[in-house]
């Protein structure tokens, strides 16, 4: 009798599994313990008295064989570093030995009017830093590179956490005269945190430089992360003469070739080869010999330590001179990992599955001044993107169509008719889509660990000229849509209020203003240092808090209550005052809270 009824079951769920798409297994569970077998998304079905007879799991459907073949080819990473590094001249010569550009454009060449490609924005063509993360794919030996240039400022690490959500590997590039340095620190926690894969590049190798095998502790005992030299440098500063290349034992000889990649490069695989010697001297040739023997008590490559985020690969060079960076980008074709899993509330998504899945990792305003236009970044984690596709928004619980899709160099864009998973793409939208959505080909999602958090500065706006006031409204709630700074208001008044998480932010966003939207606004400081969205179960408790700390309380643009302090004094006795609210500097861990 019950198997007859489950045959009964399984015919109704034919014609059920039928109606669903992109599922294609069952699995049944008799055990009642429906808890332990709920991995996927499921149907439960009941009996009459309620309980349940089978749970069924649909695991999802995998992309075909060629759509596998070009996920596979996807190379997805970031550069980061402390400022000053050389983080992006290394990404121009990246995408000089990719052919992508034909000459690298120093950041600092000014008088010749040529700056870096990845730095397209007129403020950062003035001031020679990078304000603002750029997207930059080109191909290189049968493989698809999406590259990730970052700020390297503190001030604007925030769209640097943002951005290394989106990437399956990372560049870290030190200078081998200072070491590591504060920004990177924190950079590199973020990366371990996802155990993501990190290569290092010691870079202006052809400066005075510490010792190579000084740095090499260094990142071992600050970073406590194992270094594996792949290169190893045959000296610094005005004799340095190249680097020999570990894995394929065989010194490769460079004369500086600064903007174009048409120079000579002399490769030698004997040591005691008369022109070496003759070439590097025979001090620089003895030790590194002598450096040759101790590197190999020292740690060795091991590709699945790499992936796992357990050791680095170190290349040495100077990416000013084209020392060494085609050797770094040779490896990123050989070990870095193609697209990887991405975790959200509800599973795990592969990227081998056939559903189109993605995430906005970053909204960018007028990268055409002429146009306004407004650019939503989304890394395809799963499936294929054609233009026109209509996906699922979390956030707004329907679907919506992605028209107007475009890939980049910089701010320069094609037309692209697909896209697959592990690529950037950006789609032209007029407000629709937010920083952190989720989109998918159907199924309710939430990508996890997209970060914004409480702002640590900030300033009331101010017009000069009153009659601006909708231009100062436009361009300060597209600005904080793309995460540059973020707008409050408060309950009782009409002020507009900035936070920011460094001081710098608020020159890009008083200058963006003027420049981009014709707004002349002047910011004045009030004073706090600290911030948290604060939640409480209890209505009593939060309208007693409320009504004490009125004057501090803020809403901010998704009307979540925010309350401003002094300091980190303050916050605490807050806290220990208030012990029935919850405070938090992370989004994300309030919206987790309050939804649940």
């Amino acid at each position: 009798m019950e198997t007859d009824k489950l045959l009964e079951l399984l015919a109704f769920l034919n014609f059920i599994t039928s109606k669903i798409k992109n599922r294609n297994t069952i699995y049944i569970d008799l055990s009642m313990n429906v808890n332990k077998v709920l991995r996927f998304p499921a149907i439960i079905l009941h009996d009459c008295l309620f309980k349940p007879l089978l749970l069924l799991s649909f695991p999802m459907k995998k992309a075909a064989p060629e759509i596998l073949s070009e996920i596979q080819k996807r190379k997805t990473f970031a550069i980061i570093s402390h400022p000053d590094a050389g983080k992006t001249t290394i990404t121009e010569k990246l995408l000089l030995f990719g052919d992508a550009i034909q000459m690298a454009g120093m950041v600092k060449a000014k008088r010749a009017k040529q700056f870096a490609t990845s730095d397209w924005m007129e403020i950062e063509k003035q001031r020679g830093i990078s304000v603002a993360s750029s997207v930059m794919q080109f191909n290189y030996s049968d493989h698809s590179i999406n590259l990730l240039d970052t700020p390297g400022h503190a001030d604007f690490s925030e769209d640097t956490y943002r951005v290394l959500t989106a990437v399956d590997s990372a560049l870290m590039v030190i200078d081998s005269a200072k070491g590591i340095e504060a920004q990177t620190k924190k950079l590199f926690q973020v990366c371990r945190d996802r155990n993501m894969p990190i290569m290092t590049f010691m870079n202006k190798m052809d400066r005075e430089s510490k010792d190579a095998f000084d740095l090499i502790d260094e990142v071992e005992k600050v970073l406590n992360l194992p270094c594996a030299p792949m290169t190893w440098p045959i000296g610094s500063g005005s004799e340095f003469r190249g680097v020999y290349d570990i894995q394929q034992k065989c010194v490769r000889l460079f004369d500086p070739g600064e903007k174009t990649k048409d120079f000579s490069q002399e490769v030698i695989t004997d040591l005691n080869d008369e022109r070496l010697l003759n070439r590097v001297g025979e001090k620089l040739l003895n030790k590194l010999k002598e450096d040759l023997e101790l590197l190999e008590a020292g740690h060795q490559f091991d590709v699945n330590d790499f992936l796992t985020g357990k050791i680095t690969p170190v290349f040495f060079g100077s990416a000013l001179n084209n020392f060494g960076v085609q050797e770094l980008l040779h490896a990123f074709i050989d070990y870095a990992p193609s697209p990887l899993p991405r975790p959200a509330e509800q599973r795990e998504i592969q990227p081998d599955e056939a559903n189109f899945t993605g995430i906005v990792f970053k909204i960018q305003a007028n990268m055409d001044p002429k146009h306004r236009d407004r650019c939503a970044f989304i890394r395809i984690c799963s499936g294929v993107f054609e233009p026109g596709m209509a996906v699922f928004s979390s956030r707004m619980g329907r679907n919506i169509k992605l028209n107007n899709a475009v890939q980049f160099m910089s701010k320069e864009r094609t037309n692209i008719q697909k896209a697959f998973a592990g690529d950037i793409i950006g789609i032209i939208d007029r407000g629709t889509l937010c920083i952190g959505d989720t989109l998918s080909s159907g199924e309710e999602l939430k990508f996890t660990g997209v970060p914004q958090f409480s702002p640590d500065m900030f300033s009331l706006a101010e017009l000069k000229n009153p009659i601006k006031m909708k231009q100062l409204q436009k361009g300060l709630d597209q600005l904080a849509e793309e995460g540059t700074s973020q707008v409050f208001r408060r309950r009782y008044n009409s002020d507009t209020i900035i936070g920011v998480v460094g001081r710098l932010q608020f020159e890009v966003v008083k200058y963006r203003l003027l420049n981009e939207y014709g707004a002349d606004a002047q910011f004045t400081s009030l004073g706090y240092s600290c911030s948290r969205w604060y939640h409480s179960d209890n209505p009593e408790a939060l309208k007693e808090f409320e009504d004490y700390y009125q004057s501090q309380i803020v809403l901010d643009v998704r009307n979540y209550p925010m309350i401003l302090l002094k300091d980190d004094w303050e916050q605490n006795y807050v806290s220990e005052k208030c012990p029935e609210l919850k405070f938090y500097s992370s989004l994300i861990n309030y919206e987790r809270d309050v939804k649940t």
